[in-house]
């Protein structure tokens, strides 16, 4: 099985990501979309239990749920395999590997 490879990655901060894979095929990711979708082990367990409605835990982020407008404030390659990105809301714990981005790439 090949792995998930980018050949050009585009970043508009305030916007989106667009990334053409190695194949040809192209996707866009709204910023939104992708800090909803942060792969970090925080915000993992806060998508699993936000949708259980006996949940009574306070939660300190909301993927999604944003008070200012998002941006991305810091973006950096990992290796040759992942993307790291710092958001505006001070989160910076998620590596976009590839394969993930790949994975959840909007239809």
């Amino acid at each position: 099985m090949q792995t998930a490879q980018p050949s050009r990655l585009n970043l508009v901060r305030d916007k989106q990501l667009e990334i053409t894979w190695d194949d040809g095929s192209e996707a866009v990711y709204s910023l939104s979309y992708l800090r909803s979708l942060c792969p970090c082990a925080q915000c993992k367990e806060v998508r699993q239990t936000s949708d259980k409605p006996s949940n009574k835990r306070s939660l300190t982020i909301l993927p999604g749920n944003y008070s200012q407008p998002l941006t991305v404030v810091k973006a950096e390659l990992v290796g040759n395999y992942a993307l790291r990105l710092e958001w505006s809301d001070s989160h910076a714990s998620g590596i976009y590997s590839f394969e993930y981005l790949r994975t959840i790439a909007p239809q």
